[in-house]
């Protein structure tokens, strides 16, 4: 029996399941970490048997898509490989990045150090592209949209690390895995340091939106995935203290 937190369904039909997930949580069978819970055995028990057509990382929270049937595994997969669906994530990095929009095109090797990190390799990688968006800044941290043309592992955080920015709390692409605490960026703060959770103590990436034709009637949808609790809360402090909201890219770019 799954807990209410594990995930929620934005959207499900006899062919396709759109889910919301924790960060945490394995999308599919992994040779690397084979004890770390399972979205799909979760999500199993309630829709019966689940084709997995991409991935997320486990540290990342956001949009899946299963397929229901294998008609539909064969529809979106083909898609995917196609590279017509379209995908946007957002995360929270440290620093400001120098740039309003980004074109990242390198080539990428998985599994390519000790670590099993993807790294850039100009030989015997697979091509990768992703376009970035600043959305905003907020003190010491900056808001990013991300558009991965390619599905490679770790390609969001591979490219931002090579373009000197790292996400929050990456255990893998980052050196600082020191969590958001309020106490921290909020002028005044009064409360008790000894009692103090963090705002944000895991890998502040979100699957955001994804964009796919249907497998069987082929209509357009579009389905977004809101914000992760923590990450949910994080947004509307750093919005509260800096006035930058990555939802309302009206608001103030520059938060101070």
């Amino acid at each position: 029996m799954r807990t209410i937190s594990d995930y929620t369904v934005i959207y499900s039909d006899s062919d396709i399941v759109v889910l919301n997930k924790k960060s945490g949580l394995l999308i599919a069978a992994d040779r690397y970490d084979t004890t770390a819970p399972r979205l799909d055995l979760l999500a199993e028990k309630e829709f019966g048997k689940l084709y997995a057509v991409h991935r997320i990382d486990k540290d990342t929270s956001g949009i899946i898509i299963y397929a229901r049937t294998s008609e539909a595994h064969r529809n979106l997969s083909q898609q995917f490989e196609q590279r017509t669906i379209e995908k946007i994530y957002h995360c929270l990095v440290y620093g400001r990045p120098l740039w309003d929009k980004l074109h990242v095109d390198m080539s990428l090797l998985p599994d390519g150090d000790v670590r099993h990190r993807t790294i850039a390799a100009k030989h015997g990688g697979k091509k990768s592209v992703t376009d970035l968006r600043l959305l905003g800044t907020c003190g010491p941290y900056s808001w990013i949209e991300a558009r991965p043309r390619t599905g490679r592992t770790h390609q969001i955080r591979v490219h931002l690390a090579e373009n000197g920015l790292s996400i929050v709390c990456d255990p893998l692409y980052s050196g600082n895995l020191k969590p958001i605490r309020l106490s921290e960026i909020k002028r005044n703060w009064h409360g008790d340091p000894f009692d103090e959770k963090p705002l944000l103590d895991r890998l502040a990436l979100h699957a955001w939106q994804i964009t796919v034709n249907h497998p069987v009637t082929q209509e357009k949808m579009t389905f977004t995935a809101p914000y992760a609790k923590d990450m949910d809360i994080t947004r509307k402090q750093l919005s509260k203290i800096f006035g930058t909201d990555p939802l309302n890219t009206g608001t103030t770019q520059n938060g101070n």
